[in-house]
């Protein structure tokens, strides 16, 4: 947020993130986005809420926060030496109602050694980060190709949140034109 000129507070949404039955996972994130804006809107406030929810999807496995160390391994055994997508659902609730949007990523991941996994995984980085790794830290080293919003890939894609809090109000640094 602060590089795009937004002061922010964080505030949990302690939603259930749980995936539903049959539910697409371009479903899943905007669901899970929307819910978060809502949970927190809900709570009396009105200030505009911005909430994202971003998941790994591989095939037809949702890769989301790894429970332990032993599933983040898993996960990027999954994900090394193929291209995975990389969806991230951000909403933003205001007065108006609610505003959406989807940023839709692939990521190739050269092929990686089990002992290698191990390592990174062992760094703690992983832990809280959808798919199991962080393209911000360590794991940029793993990434071959990436073909869409590399802040999306973090978890915030800037350019639709940008967007999004204009729209709903929120002046964001180049909102008056400044350097576009």
């Amino acid at each position: 947020m602060r590089q795009i000129g937004v002061h922010s507070v964080i505030v949990p949404a302690d939603i259930d993130e749980s995936r539903r039955p049959g539910e697409h996972p371009v479903s899943y994130v905007q669901r899970l986005a929307a819910e978060k804006a809502a949970a927190v809107w809900s709570r009396d406030n009105r200030q505009p809420v911005l909430a994202a929810d971003t998941a790994v999807v591989l095939g037809e496995a949702v890769f989301g926060k790894p429970a332990d160390l032993e599933e983040s391994v898993r996960m990027l055994q999954a994900l090394s030496g193929r291209t995975h997508e990389v969806l991230t659902a951000v909403a933003v609730r205001h007065a108006s109602g609610l505003q959406s949007a989807l940023s839709q990523s692939q990521v190739t991941f050269r092929v990686l050694s089990l002992a290698e996994c191990q390592r990174y995984v062992a760094t703690g980085e992983p832990l809280g980060k959808a798919g199991g790794y962080a393209i911000q830290g360590f794991a940029a080293s793993f990434i071959t190709l990436l073909h869409g919003s590399y802040s999306a890939v973090m978890g915030l894609p800037l350019a639709e949140t940008a967007e999004l809090l204009t729209a709903a109000g929120v002046q964001v640094w180049n909102s008056d034109g400044i350097g576009t």
